[in-house]
This record gives structure tokens, C-alpha cells and sequence, in this order.
């Protein structure tokens, strides 16, 4: 009889427990992706890199503002690209949307760090 017993209290446990606990795992991942989709879309537009104001000179032979040393004023969006340093020429029109791609690329990067010490602490609480 009390083979019987351990027997069936193996199967329950292997039945209902087991499947149930690896299901609520699985379920708490489910969610914290979905949280973590959640805060990725709400940080759109994304970029990473700089934005630097510079003053150029323009191909008019007699422009007032190249003549006085003032020059022309222009955005430029550094960033790298398979390695390398690039620069582009941002359009005027462009510059708050790409500062805010900016600031919302620095918070994603803040927030994959606050993700990866809350994987490993995580990961040292069930060990130990």
C-alpha cells in the first residue's frame, strides 16, 4: 500500500505541479516581454549617436555671414556604422525629431543595463 502511495503522489506531482510551476515561468517571461515591448514602443523614435550644431561656409562668393567669419549654421548627426565613424547633414526640419531619437536611444541603452542586473541578480537568487 505504501508503494501505491508514493507511486500515485509521483504521478499527481508529475501531472499537475510540475506542468503547473513550468507553465507560471513561463507565463511571468510572456509578461515581462510584453512589459518590456511595451516600453520599447513608447521610446519610438529610436537612434543612437550625436547631434553637433557647426557652422560651414556656403558656395556664394559674396555672402555676408562667410565674409564676417559667421558662416552658416548646420546640424550633423555622427554615429557608426559597421565599424566606422560616419557623418551626415541633418535637414533643419529633422533636428528635434533626431534629438529626440537620440534621448530615447540613451534611456533603451540605461534600460538593457538595468535588464541584464536584474537578469544576474534573478540568476543568484534561485542558485542560492
Amino acid at each position: 500500500m505504501e508503494i501505491f502511495f508514493a507511486v500515485l503522489f509521483f504521478l499527481l506531482d508529475n501531472m499537475y505541479i510540475v506542468p503547473y510551476t513550468y507553465g507560471m515561468s513561463k507565463i511571468k517571461v510572456a509578461t515581462e516581454q510584453q512589459a518590456f515591448m511595451d516600453e520599447l514602443v513608447s521610446l519610438w523614435p529610436l537612434a543612437k549617436g550625436s547631434l553637433a550644431l557647426v557652422r560651414k561656409p556656403c558656395i556664394r562668393p559674396n555672402c555676408p555671414a562667410c565674409r564676417s567669419g559667421k558662416k552658416h549654421p548646420a546640424l550633423m548627426f555622427s554615429f557608426t556604422q559597421a565599424g566606422k565613424r560616419r557623418c551626415r547633414y541633418v535637414p533643419a526640419e529633422l533636428g528635434p525629431v533626431l534629438r529626440k531619437a537620440l534621448s530615447n536611444g540613451r534611456r533603451l541603452e540605461q534600460r538593457l543595463a538595468e535588464l541584464g542586473a536584474e537578469l544576474l541578480e534573478r540568476y543568484r537568487r534561485q542558485r542560492g
